[in-house]
């Protein structure tokens, strides 16, 4: 409460100081004011300032909108094939390289993997050795000799021994075998030992069956060995369907991977004993005819454990349909895919189809890295050569490599993935390890690690992941974290907007911490890390301080005076400006579509407070300085001032794309509280060179008007002045409403001044040029300066819109209630309205010089009407008079704006009427002819000025002097008779407006008696008169006569006895007058009342008059012109003392001296007036 009575208070008596514009003008210029009335012209050097002044200054507030624009700019970014800056990381993030001993080792299993290649190539492997080894070569920086050396000894080492993966998955429309339409099926398949070609051209004759051909097996005599009972497998029965799902997975040695088969039957189950069971309970078969016997064996023993007794063939298992799969013919990665069943004899019928997946992988490997390796360990090092290798020789935007490697390198690691049975989930988190740790030391394209990621979330299965795999998976995830947080904190350098690849990459980057912190995998491996969007906040708020700090380092703030610290400064804040613009634009959307993460908030807040604190440290220093009185704001200083308010403005705009509950106690909410006292001196800086450019801009005007205006060069350069400290107030934008008030009541007089100041030099121009100028070109000059004035003028009359003077009005009647915003109206108002007093009267300065010309012209034309004898018809009197007016409209109407035209116009009609006025003035008591003459000029003139509605208006010109003008010439018309009635209806006029006087008052009765047209008049008394004698009282008596004279010829005028010593006479009298009906309808038939005093000595003095018009009783209905009027209420009659000399009557009755009736008139008037000179 105490602040706002403050703040009242000191308002208030800034408005009480305010004074009015024309009384601050009063005094003479001093020698120091900017804007003095000295001719001497300006200097050049300080005209050249003035101008380079509001250049600096305009160039100060297109610097923050240029810097706008340019960020907003940044965000239309193309392609662009400029690479992006370094990403420089720790040291601690790069990873040990291997040794020549583990490359040497390395280089062998490589080379084993190449030698033992199984599978169908696909068309993108490489099928020649010689090729695969050449590449390796390369890879591992390997010698001839090396090379052959190592390649013998792998050719000596034992080949590697294969196994066949199968996962029977399911099948889909087998034949019905049962009753019930549907079967039960399963599945019997194992491996068949390799074939002769002469055996593969049986083959093709006819399927295998594990029921039939038993003969050729048995026939070979390659396989003596015991063959156990797990070389064949069965899968479950499905009862009752077509469509079997199994998803069973089985895996058998292989002898020979180039020759030998894999055969699956599929039959329909019909006993109740398991064909599983069965073959279990047979654990080996001998022999060379083991493998069709034992086929043979489990299906017999099958019927024989399950229904016996029956003795019928119903329960034997129906064949379904077989496959017969050469492992020569599967591909390197397996086969995934539908087989169409086939018939074991041409006789046999089956339909349908059945889903495997098989894959062929080493169980033994003769190299010394597996037998002290894991597969994935050696995997992971045999991928991360050929990735470090691959890298260093893409030419072509290595930053920006997708991960694709050549059909070599993509050869052998298929092979070694596929021999090492690396399941697809370990191949990835393999492939995520090698690329996320070799990005490390050199930049690979960020969406390769978000597939890579995406690759590991789709094929995620926690059981999968155990032990070292787990931790490795870990330690992988936190070490890439680790490098994007770092990257995030010196984003900056590292992913600036001017490179469109930079954003690029941090787009897909962020996409990619993002998408990994919601994976699975790292939520299980990483169970502890669940603040990754705290650790995102800490490094963005960590990478904008230091980033601050390296402005502060390279503009070095505290350095220099004091004006070179504000001018570092201002670059310091300028530069955080287009920072927090391009975050905004940029960065913001791409922290919060990936990360959900503020990060226009987060670094907002953090560089702002910031800049607050340094900006609020060094203008604690500047008012320190300003405070001292030796020390005063010079003009570069009040610039940079100005330079960095507008720069923290900027900085503070940017709030209002925060969220709300974050725009809440800034440390830049109220920093125009620190520039209060330096923009106060600031704005009289931009006085003076205001004022300075203006004189410059009066100076070097030659008052021709501008293209397509009517104005000069000076207007339009004042008013460009006034934009521009308009716009400076404007982008100001001082948020203190109320304190808002000082400085807008400032800049209000600046610009009034101002403006009167332009006018009045503007007018001493025109006077100083005047000289030895022809008529018509003075006059086009000053009608320039005249519309300049008008122009300027106008400008400052959208000043209440400009500078929202009703917003100051409300926000000062919040603080301060209705007395400040009355006293904020009136003291803004009253600048404006002195200011336009002034400017209007340098205006008529101005159309006084114009008229001044013209009225040795004027004044002779009205002499020639005034001379021109009665033979002269009206129209040749007046026609001299209308040519040179014409002329000069014609000037006028070119050369002058509307509004100044009217004005001019205005002008010289009064000039003519004033003139005319004084003519008529001159020449009383002359013929009628003459005023007629002067009636029909002044007409002429009205309808000349109105200009068929273009010009002056007849309301306006029927006005003043006009009505003056049109009352003189109808009374000099009229005869003396006529004049004394008027001059009788203006005393019954002005008697009626008579409410209270101090000459007294009489009361009298009036009333007529129609039959004997007899008027009684009863004067009963008065009260209050004027003491006209020494003893302070009077003699008073009163005379009463008809009025006017000539109406009543008969009539005489009657008189009251003398009443004496007193002010307040009681007459009681009755007096009679014949009056007739003709004489008492005219409305100035009248009874006057003289009040006299009494003086034995001398004449009688005039005490006070009233007047009474006989229609007031005399005329029919009225009650005092009825029997019954001597009993109506006295009438109270307000006595009068007005010199007849003042009337224009009486000076128009006085010049007629040949006329007696009017002599006699003026000598009664003259009497009483000279009576009243003498007391």
């Amino acid at each position: 409460m105490t602040t706002l009575l403050d703040l009242k208070s000191s308002v208030l008596r800034q408005v009480q100081r305010s004074q009015s514009l024309r009384s601050r003008r009063e005094p003479p210029p001093t020698a120091s004011s900017p804007l003095t009335h000295c001719p001497e012209p300006l200097p050049r050097r300080i005209s050249e300032e003035s101008v380079e002044f509001f250049e600096r200054v305009n160039a100060v507030l297109q610097k923050q909108e240029n810097m706008l624009r340019a960020a907003q700019a940044e965000c239309q970014r193309g392609a662009c094939t400029v690479p992006p800056p370094q990403e420089h990381v720790d040291q601690s993030f790069i990873p040990d390289r291997i040794s020549r001993t583990e490359l040497d080792l390395l280089y062998e299993e490589a080379v084993y993997t190449v030698v033992n290649r199984v599978g169908v190539p696909s068309s993108e492997h490489v099928k020649s050795d010689e090729e695969l080894f050449a590449y390796l070569m390369k890879v591992f920086d390997m010698g001839d000799e090396e090379q052959d050396i190592i390649i013998q000894k792998v050719q000596e080492a034992k080949r590697a021994s294969f196994s066949l993966r199968v996962s029977v998955m399911k099948a889909k429309n087998l034949m019905a075998k049962d009753a019930n339409g549907y079967s039960d099926p399963y599945c019997m398949l194992g491996i068949l030992v390799g074939q002769s070609p002469r055996e593969v051209e049986d083959k093709k004759e006819r399927k295998f069956s594990f029921r039939k051909r038993k003969e050729k097996l048995e026939k070979r005599s390659s396989t003596k060995e015991v063959l156990p009972a797990r070389c064949i497998q069965v899968t479950e029965v499905k009862p009752e369907t077509l469509n079997p799902v199994w998803d069973e997975h089985f895996v058998f040695e292989v002898d020979d991977v180039h020759n030998d088969l894999l055969h699956l039957d599929i039959w329909d189950h019909d006993d109740d004993v398991s064909v599983a069971e069965a073959c279990k309970k047979l654990n080996e078969v001998s022999g060379l005819r083991g493998m069709g016997r034992y086929f043979k064996q489990i299906a017999k023993s099958v019927r024989a454990n399950g229904s016996a007794s029956s003795g019928s063939e119903e329960n034997v298992d129906d064949f379904l349909g077989c496959l017969n799969i050469p492992l020569n013919e599967i591909p390197v990665g397996g086969y995934d895919t539908w087989f169409k069943l086939e018939p074991r004899s041409s006789t046999s019928k089956v339909q349908g189809e059945c889903h495997l997946i098989m894959k062929l992988f080493t169980n033994q490997r003769d190299t010394a890295l597996s037998k002290r390796d894991s597969n994935i360990s050696i995997h992971k090092k045999l991928l991360s050569q050929i990735v470090e290798y691959e890298h260093t020789h893409v030419k072509r935007e290595p930053y920006n490599w997708n991960g694709q490697v050549c059909p070599a390198a993509w050869t052998i690691l298929t092979h070694h993935a596929v021999q090492t049975d690396l399941p697809p989930l370990q191949q990835a988190i393999i492939r995520w390890q090698c690329y996320s740790s070799h990005h490390r030391t050199q930049r690979v394209c960020y969406s390769l690690l978000l597939r890579l990621l995406r690759t590991i979330d789709a094929e995620w299965d926690p059981t999968a992941v155990r032990g070292d795999l787990e931790r490795q998976l870990s330690d992988s995830f936190r070490l890439y974290t680790e490098h994007c947080l770092c990257l995030m904190k010196n984003m900056r350098q590292v992913f600036p907007c001017t490179s469109a690849a930079a954003i690029t990459r941090y787009e897909l980057m962020l996409r990619g911490i993002g998408y990994m912190q919601n994976m699975r995998a790292f939520k299980t491996v990483c169970p502890l890390r669940n603040e990754l969007h705290l650790d995102i906040t800490t490094a963005v708020k960590k990478g904008s301080a230091e980033w601050y700090e390296s402005l502060i380092a390279r503009y070095k703030p505290e350095d220099g005076t004091l004006e070179e610290q504000l001018k570092r400064l201002v670059q310091v804040v300028d530069c955080v400006c287009a920072d927090v613009q391009r975050a905004q634009n940029i960065y913001n959307k791409l922290f919060y579509s990936a990360v959900k993460v503020d990060f226009l908030s987060l670094s907002y807040r953090q560089l702002e407070k910031q800049v607050a604190d340094d900006v609020n440290v060094a203008m604690e220093r500047v008012c320190g300085t300003l405070e001292q009185e030796s020390s005063r704001l010079t003009q570069t200083m009040g610039e940079t001032i100005f330079e960095l308010f507008m720069s923290l403005k900027t900085l503070k705009g940017f709030r209002e794309f925060l969220p709300l509950k974050d725009t809440k106690m800034l440390a830049l909410t109220g920093f125009h509280n620190w520039f209060k006292s330096s923009i106060h001196k600031w704005l009289q800086i931009v006085h003076d060179r205001s004022c300075d450019r203006i004189r410059k801009a009066v100076e070097t005007d030659k008052l021709d008007p501008v293209q397509q205006a009517k104005h000069s060069s000076s207007a339009v350069e004042v008013t460009a002045c006034f934009s521009q400290v308009r716009e400076i107030w404007l982008q100001l934008a001082w948020p203190d409403s109320a304190g808002a008030f000082i400085f807008i009541t400032r800049l209000t007089d600046n610009f009034c001044s101002e403006a009167v100041c332009y006018s009045e030099m503007i007018t001493r121009k025109i006077e100083r040029n005047q000289l030895g100028r022809d008529h018509k070109s003075f006059t086009v000059q000053l009608c320039v300066a005249l519309n300049n004035t008008e122009h300027v003028r106008v400008f400052l009359g959208h000043l209440p819109c400009d500078l929202d003077w009703q917003g100051v009005e409300r926000a000062m009647e919040e603080s301060c209630g209705v007395e400040g915003k009355e006293q904020v109206y009136k003291a803004l108002n009253g600048q404006l309205f002195n200011m336009d007093l002034d400017l209007q009267r340098e205006a008529k300065r101005l159309i006084a010089q114009l008229t001044d010309k013209m009225l040795p012209e004027l004044r002779r034309y009205i002499q020639h009407i005034s001379l021109s004898p009665d033979s002269i018809n009206n129209d040749d009197a007046v026609s001299p008079l209308m040519k040179y007016l014409q002329d000069t409209m014609v000037i006028l109407t070119e050369h002058l704006v509307k509004e100044t035209l009217t004005r001019v116009l205005q002008s010289m009609w009064e000039l003519l009427l004033r003139m005319i006025l004084d003519a008529v003035a001159e020449n009383r008591g002359v013929q009628v002819e003459f005023y007629n003459r002067f009636q029909y000029t002044v007409e002429t003139l009205l309808h000349f000025f109105h200009m068929k509605g273009e010009g002056l208006s007849v309301e306006d010109m029927k006005s003043g002097d006009y009505k003056v003008l049109d009352e003189e010439l109808r009374l000099n018309k009229c005869s003396s008779f006529e004049l004394i009635e008027q001059y009788y209806l203006e005393k019954i006029s002005h008697q009626k407006t008579l409410k209270h006087t101090r000459f007294g008052r009489i009361s009298v009765k009036c009333y007529y008696d129609a039959p004997e047209q007899r008027l009684t008049v009863e004067i009963l008394h008065a009260a209050d008169i004027i003491a006209l004698d020494a003893n302070g009282l009077s003699d008073p008596f009163v005379i009463v006569e008809l009025c006017p004279h000539h109406l009543f010829p008969m009539a005489k005028s009657q008189r009251t006895q003398v009443k004496l010593k007193t002010l307040h006479p009681v007459f009681d009298e009755l007096f009679y007058f014949h009056v007739s009906p003709e004489q008492y309808r005219h409305r100035f038939a009248c009874l006057t009342f003289t009040v006299m005093d009494y003086d034995w000595l001398s004449t009688n003095d005039f005490a006070g008059e009233a007047v009474a018009p006989l229609s007031d009783f005399c005329w029919p209905g009225r009650p005092n012109a009825t029997p019954a009027g001597k009993s109506v209420q006295p009438s109270i009659l307000h006595l009068s003392r007005s010199k007849p000399s003042e009337k224009p009557i009486m000076r128009m009755l006085d010049a007629r001296i040949g006329d007696r009736e009017a002599q006699e008139f003026v000598r009664r008037l003259k009497e009483i007036e000279k009576s009243m000179e003498e007391e």
